[in-house]
């Protein structure tokens, strides 16, 4: 009997490990090995993220994109610090406070802008602002970018120059979130380094769980000198795993024939294969799609009825100016064809009731 289609399209973290990180995880869990990252998966990983990213760097495990994130931004700045970031994006609206707790007390400056992107024209007029109000404000750090944004949109490599140029202009470190960053090299076309160091970005906190892995996320330093402080951070988070190695060799397995980019490129083109068929059965897209997710405008009939057909996604709050329900839909790396043409018929099919 076939499988049935799926119609879970909450999020990209409600799939399986992939058998690839399975595999690995049972080659490491063959024998004994050194704790706390001594191990000879932790070394090879090293090894292995500075030819994917051809340059010298230092790449720490964490369990959780929120330890990643906070970990990173609170290398970047003090208790009495700000970093900005989008209005939209994880760190502020979906971490609980990691980030103020991770730094003592830094404080996130939230700026708009279209498709989840910050722009560098929002950030210098805060800039200028600050700087007339003296010791009364908070003093800005650090700059934080989410790769793919929350609204499954991707800064160019352009937008990524003109950002970092400008906040080294400004003295502010640049910090990506790539919670969903394999998804934006597909879209980008371009090499990990292209996308990170060589844009002027400092730290990358990478993703792989959202992208097959069962537990595993990385702090990535393109300044290794920051490793040492980094590594006493995450050991007082409670993020330094005894048995570093079976996230290490997760991370491994993600690398290894480009598996992280094939995964990606998946859920990508099945995002747009959605997008297309959701458009053609009456639905309006609110962003692009440049990633696995899509946000759009149903008739509120049409999205109850697929709820009843048991599909699953998410109510999205509508962004300034946008009239009607939104919803958000994510693919994921194991789905296939036949789960989206799916979709695709039911809400076709509820469009001409």
């Amino acid at each position: 009997m076939s499988e049935q289609p799926r119609r879970n399209f909450t999020s990209d973290n409600v799939t399986g490990a992939a058998p690839e990180m399975l595999a690995a995880l049972a080659a490491a869990n063959v024998g004994q090995a050194p704790g706390y990252g001594n191990d000879a998966y932790s070394k090879r990983l090293t090894e292995r993220a500075r030819e994917v990213f051809e340059c010298d760097l230092a790449i720490l495990p964490v369990t959780t994109g929120t330890a990643a994130n906070a970990l990173a931004l609170s290398l970047l700045a003090p208790p009495y610090g700000a970093i900005y970031c989008h209005e939209t994006a994880h760190v502020m609206t979906d971490e609980c406070g990691a980030p103020e707790f991770y730094s003592g007390g830094a404080k996130l400056l939230c700026l708009a802008g279209a498709g989840g992107k910050l722009v560098p024209a929002d950030i210098e007029a805060s800039m200028a602002l600050i700087a007339s109000m003296g010791v009364h404000h908070v003093q800005p750090s650090a700059v934080t970018l989410s790769q793919a944004t929350e609204w499954g949109t991707v800064y160019s490599l352009d937008e990524l120059d003109a950002i970092a140029s400008s906040a080294r202009a400004l003295k502010l470190a640049v910090h990506m979130d790539g919670a969903r960053f394999a998804n934006a090299l597909v879209r980008l076309g371009c090499t990990p380094a292209e996308a990170t160091w060589k844009r002027g970005i400092d730290v990358l906190s990478l993703g792989a769980t959202k992208n097959g892995a069962l537990a595993a996320e990385a702090v990535v330093l393109f300044k290794p000198a920051l490793e040492g402080e980094l590594a006493f951070r995450r050991k007082r988070s409670g993020h330094l795993w005894s048995k570093m190695r079976f996230q290490s060799a997760q991370l491994l397995a993600y690398f290894e024939g480009d598996l992280w980019i094939r995964h990606a490129r998946t859920a990508n083109a099945l995002a747009e294969r959605l997008a297309a068929g959701l458009v053609a059965a009456g639905g309006t897209l609110v962003a692009k799609v440049e990633a696995n997710e899509l946000f759009i405008v149903l008739p509120d009939a049409q999205i109850a009825a697929l709820r009843a057909d048991g599909y699953e996604f998410y109510d999205w709050p509508a962004p300034r100016g946008t009239t009607g329900s939104v919803i958000r839909l994510v693919t994921a790396y194991d789905m296939v064809a036949a789960d989206v043409e799916a979709l695709v018929s039911a809400a076709s099919r509820h469009a001409t009731r």
